[in-house]
């Protein structure tokens, strides 16, 4: 600054008070980096033996991309479900590199294996925890519907492709069979036969008591719906409290809960019309009713959360953890192969655990492609 921009006055030999600092930020050019390995090759004079040195075992082909680059295409393409197409149109417009999808394909496929022991380890984890929340969504591969199946808590994630919904899926997939703690779930019978304690979702039970209410003007729904609200609203202050409910407390609420059967049992006989043919036979029940005789069927799968403060009062890790699956196919499309499902449920479940514990996705990554998977605790 050289003169006043006021008066025009000079002010190149005017001592500086003060400085108004502003930054910033940006990135430099992506300049790509060539590594050239040699590998001696020599001649013993002895025997006359051609010999050639071993390159390292991650240079497998004369040119070959590095696992810096691998690791962000299988990054954009299982984590931000980028399809293929557009990884590769976004690496020669940002990096300048021509990366093909059958490239990216082949990079998912060695990332798959490098990953088996890891997703080994997770199931043992999820076998020894305490709880495990389960779900299922339809999937498309190979333009059939299939069936996406996770076993997950808040640190471990795991998940399983399978052609069936039910218990022939559910026994391939190898969690529930050997379970010993509490599975959550939302009901679906196929779980109810398992060998371990449930806890149902609450949450879808609220939105069905909803439904009830609004739709046959039943009090007993809206009362029960406001009665689970209170109950979770006590465990929860109980963990913030860091205490275990009270018995008295939940003896009181569970007599609210069995009073409100009581007049729910009066408001739905067992058949409004007792000449009604449904399509179930004689006697149909009505929605009403159905629900709740899973009241009184499933009392203590739905009141867990009350009396075990490691149970959540809803299924929402499991359906959290499902939900970005059914993200990835409406951004990026059916899987075309099963061999492509199996390995973006893989490596899926590998970025949402190290993800769970607080580690960097990319490095993680990285670190798969070298066959050294990040260790969760």
């Amino acid at each position: 600054m050289t003169c006043c921009k006021e008066c025009g006055s000079t002010l190149e030999n005017v001592e500086v008070e003060a400085y108004e600092r502003r930054q910033v930020f940006d990135i430099p050019p992506v300049n790509l980096i060539v590594t050239e390995h040699k590998s001696q090759i020599k001649t013993c004079p002895c025997c006359g033996k051609l010999n050639k040195a071993v390159f390292p075992e991650s240079v497998k082909y004369p040119v070959q991309y590095g696992p810096n680059i691998l690791a962000s295409a299988i990054y954009c393409k299982n984590y931000q479900f980028v399809p293929y197409d557009r990884i590769s149109e976004l690496f020669e417009d940002i990096m300048g590199i021509k990366i093909c999808p059958a490239t990216i394909i082949r990079a998912e496929r060695e990332c798959f294996q490098n990953l088996e022991e890891f997703e080994n380890v997770i199931r043992e984890k999820l076998l020894a925890s305490p709880v495990i929340n389960f779900d299922e969504t339809g999937m498309k591969i190979e333009g059939k519907r299939h069936w996406l199946h996770v076993a997950s808590n808040e640190k471990y994630t795991c998940y399983f492709a399978h052609t069936k919904r039910g218990a022939e899926a559910i026994d391939a997939m190898g969690i529930l069979p050997k379970f010993k703690g509490v599975a959550v779930h939302d009901g679906w019978k196929p779980y109810n036969v398992y060998d371990c304690d449930h806890a149902l979702c609450n949450a879808h039970l609220q939105r069905e008591l909803t439904g009830i209410e609004e739709n046959y003007k039943q009090t007993w729904a809206k009362e029960m719906n406001e009665l689970l609200t209170e109950m979770k609203k006590y465990t929860d202050e109980c963990k913030e409290q860091l205490r275990e409910p009270d018995f008295e407390q939940i003896k009181a609420l569970e007599e609210r809960f069995d009073a409100i059967i009581i007049r729910a049992l009066e408001e739905n006989p067992h058949s409004l019309n007792p000449e009604k043919q449904g399509k179930r036979g004689k006697n149909p029940k009505t929605k009403s009713r159905n629900l709740l005789d899973r009241f009184i069927e499933h009392k203590e799968n739905i009141l867990r959360f009350l009396t075990d403060l490691k149970v959540p009062f809803e299924n929402n890790q499991a359906e959290r953890d499902i939900r970005m699956m059914k993200l990835q196919q409406k951004i990026s499309g059916t899987f075309r192969t099963i061999q492509g499902a199996e390995a973006f449920c893989r490596i899926r479940a590998y970025i949402s655990t190290i993800r769970k514990n607080g580690l960097p996705v990319l490095e993680g990554i990285i670190a798969a492609l070298k066959r050294a998977p990040l260790t969760i605790p």
